[in-house]
């Protein structure tokens, strides 16, 4: 077994690694601080270095790479600031692979192009007010019409809410109980009855846009359905998908957060030394390190094992589940390192551990990735709605 990147990876995550201490480094803080989505300029750089649409075809207009190439890239970038990586999160790993793997042809052709080329960003309308962890108890429906589908309901917590054009909103459409009747369905900004709430202000990830949908009598031409009713399993295999971004955008925080606790154990000196000298610092530094390797492991494992398709349900919750509490914990642990300067706003600790605790309530709780993992260890489904 083989742990080593290919040439062409490390040459890939070399270049990454310099644009985002070249070209993220500087912006973080304010993007941060201003609750700034990145500009137009920033993404055009991006794209030209070809980080758009990495995992989609070639034939359109993607890179057509593994991934794992993905995750290398996101974790470089994340590495920074999430927000660098938020271009090449959402169209490599997120909610348009729904529409690669599962998409008609006049469907991938009309998007994936787009999305590659930067001008469409597409978001997911997945969680809502009583439907979140219990994603099967959603309530927003979807019903056949003349031409299409009218839709109503309410959508909560839609990272990009607001900003991005097109949603990709999963709806109930026929009366069948549990995921049965489920589908998928693409809305896009702009349709009457689809309107947005107010932007969320949130501990951190600031700058990514949020918002509640509303969708009253909101009608969706039928070219739009993407998944059938009953569908719900196609959908959360790509959601697979996207939860390897979201470990991988935790493991880039928690790179990140060490990194800086490094750099500054080496040169903050009390009485007279480095405290990079001191044992106590040594055990903290061996410990966040140990922890961040095993988090890269486990998040390469699942993406490497991915290849150009669908990721493992355990292999992916693993890596969510260990990634996203190892960002909370290395974070925490260069705060205390760096003392009071970690502590302040100047520095990059302290938004670098808001940030962290973002990725484990997105993309489903580290208690529902327990639940999922012992599914997997046991060899079957549990019943989270019988009475203990």
């Amino acid at each position: 077994m083989d742990f080593r990147l290919t040439d062409e990876q490390q040459q890939l995550q070399d270049t990454v690694r310099a644009f985002a201490d070249r070209e993220c480094a500087p912006l973080a803080a304010a993007w941060d601080r201003e609750n700034r989505v990145p500009d137009h300029e920033f993404e055009e750089k991006l794209i030209g270095l070809g980080l758009y649409g990495m995992t989609l075809p070639e034939r359109w207009g993607g890179g057509g790479r593994e991934l794992l190439d993905a995750v290398l890239v996101i974790e470089q970038l994340a590495r920074v600031s999430p927000l660098c990586a938020a271009g090449v999160f959402e169209s490599s790993v997120g909610p348009v692979r729904v529409i690669e793997r599962f998409g008609s042809e006049e469907q991938q052709a009309r998007w994936l192009p787009k999305v590659c080329r930067g001008e469409t960003e597409i978001s997911i309308g997945m969680s809502e007010p009583e439907a979140g962890s219990a994603l099967t108890d959603l309530r927003t429906t979807a019903e056949k019409v003349s031409g299409g589908y009218r839709l109503n309901g309410v959508k909560a917590w839609c990272t990009g809410g607001g900003h991005s054009r097109a949603y990709l909103v999963y709806c109930r459409m026929n009366d069948r109980p549990g995921p049965k009747g489920i589908a998928g369905l693409l809305v896009e900004k702009g349709t009457p009855g689809f309107t947005f709430g107010p932007q969320e202000r949130y501990l951190g990830l600031r700058g990514f846009p949020s918002s509640a949908l509303y969708f009253a009598d909101c009608v969706v031409p039928e070219e739009n359905l993407v998944i059938q009713p009953g569908g719900f399993a196609s959908l959360m295999d790509c959601f697979n998908i996207e939860r390897c971004g979201n470990a991988t955008m935790a493991l880039g925080i928690a790179a990140g957060a060490l990194e800086v606790a490094t750099s500054y154990a080496r040169e903050r000196r009390t009485f007279g030394r480095p405290i990079c000298e001191r044992g106590v610092v040594q055990e903290m530094i061996a410990d966040m390190a140990t922890r961040v390797d095993a988090a890269r492991l486990l998040v390469y494992r699942a993406a490497a094992n991915a290849g150009t398709g669908l990721a493992g349900m355990k292999e992916t919750s693993m890596a969510k589940l260990f990634a996203n509490e190892t960002a909370k914990h290395v974070t925490d642990k260069a705060m205390e390192i760096l003392g009071a300067v970690g502590y302040s706003a100047e520095y990059p600790i302290e938004r670098m551990l808001r940030d962290s605790r973002g990725w484990p309530i997105a993309g489903g709780t580290l208690q529902i990735q327990r639940l999922i993992i012992a599914s997997a260890v046991f060899g079957r489904r549990f019943d989270q709605r019988l009475p203990s």
